[in-house]
């Protein structure tokens, strides 16, 4: 269904976007979250308003609604399930304009997008890593602990997207060759361009990228250590893509995919005591954990938010220009000066 379609005939904006977010590979549970969250703000809308004609104000009395009634965590997720609506109308060109955007930058920092979630130190999530072993379950765990970056955005990492000062593995690998990361040695970016069911460099994705916009992320140290080690043995590929991160069992040499993380994750986390079936989000620790933990172990040390929300993909376009161009002094240095251990 095109944007004039639904501009020409379509009286159900909601129903629209719901169908969209099926053609993007989105599943049937993400897309009932989403239907459940907007038609109830539909509801919401005064008789003669509807989600075309919605302004900031009706937008800000849903949210206003919300709290008291619901967790501030849960407020947070449907004001961001709203915002994400009418982005995306205004993107299509079904709509004008994303009247949420005010609500969002006026909404209170102090509410927590994630629910309350189990309290790991940074010692015992060292001695967590320690216990792993395998060249690659320590690469894709140090990997999102130390970038905060999603599963798909790490299932989506190809060499020419790591850049490493190390002569061995330039010799040995395509790396970093990225316009992008060019005079940013040692680093990882993160593309906005991967989409399910599109190509990328060569190979048709099976996980999307959620960033807006590019990241480049530092590679510290500890990274490019356990990095390296996986490169040591990561099988050969028939991807002309050449993933970063391949199988080395099922799937033998083929780009790793969200479910083989999740279950990588999960193995170890229930070894440690850390996960449970059945448990919800406050207890088990998952791959979305880690960026819950990456977020608020950097921004306690750095006390910079606007840092941890560039590496994490989160902020708006003025504010990513500002640490795209300062990214050594804002960024790189921020980073090495700030981000925690995890190797013995």
């Amino acid at each position: 269904m095109s944007s004039s379609r639904m501009i020409e005939g379509s009286d159900d904006p909601v129903g629209y976007f719901i169908e969209d977010l099926t053609y993007h590979g989105k599943t049937e549970r993400t897309r009932e979250s989403y239907e459940r969250v907007l038609r109830r703000f539909e509801a919401h809308l005064e008789d003669g308003t509807s989600p075309a004609t919605a302004t900031h104000r009706d937008c800000m009395a849903f949210i206003h609604s919300l709290r008291g009634n619901v967790a501030d965590s849960t407020v947070a997720t449907y004001a961001a399930y709203v915002h994400r609506f009418y982005g995306y109308m205004t993107e299509v060109g079904a709509f004008d304009g994303n009247p949420m955007t005010l609500v969002m930058e006026e909404m209170d920092e102090t509410i927590d997008k994630d629910p309350a979630r189990r309290d790991v130190s940074i010692p015992a999530m060292r001695s967590f890593v320690g216990r792993i072993n395998h060249p690659l379950h320590r690469a894709v765990v140090c990997t999102l602990l130390k970038t905060g970056m999603r599963v798909g955005e790490l299932c989506n990492l190809d060499l020419r997207d790591l850049a490493v000062t190390d002569a061995e593995l330039e010799a040995a690998y395509p790396l970093g060759t990225r316009a992008a990361l060019a005079d940013r040695p040692n680093s990882l970016y993160v593309t906005p361009d991967a989409t399910v069911g599109a190509e990328l460099n060569g190979e048709i994705r099976t996980a999307s990228n959620k960033r807006k916009r590019a990241t480049v992320i530092p590679v510290d140290d500890e990274l490019h250590t356990v990095l390296k080690r996986w490169l040591a043995i990561r099988p050969d590929t028939t991807s002309v893509a050449e993933p970063l991160f391949v199988g080395t069992a099922e799937g033998w040499g083929e780009r790793l995919d969200p479910q083989s993380v999740r279950h990588i994750v999960k193995r170890y986390a229930r070894e440690e005591g850390w996960y449970r079936t059945g448990g919800g989000a406050e207890e088990n620790v998952t791959p979305h954990y880690f960026r819950h933990f990456f977020t608020t172990h950097l921004r306690d040390r750095t006390g910079d938010r606007g840092v941890v929300k560039y590496l994490r993909g989160d902020v708006a376009d003025d504010v990513i220009d500002t640490y795209t161009h300062n990214w050594g002094d804002q960024v790189r240095e921020t980073y090495e000066a700030s981000v925690y251990r995890l190797l013995a």
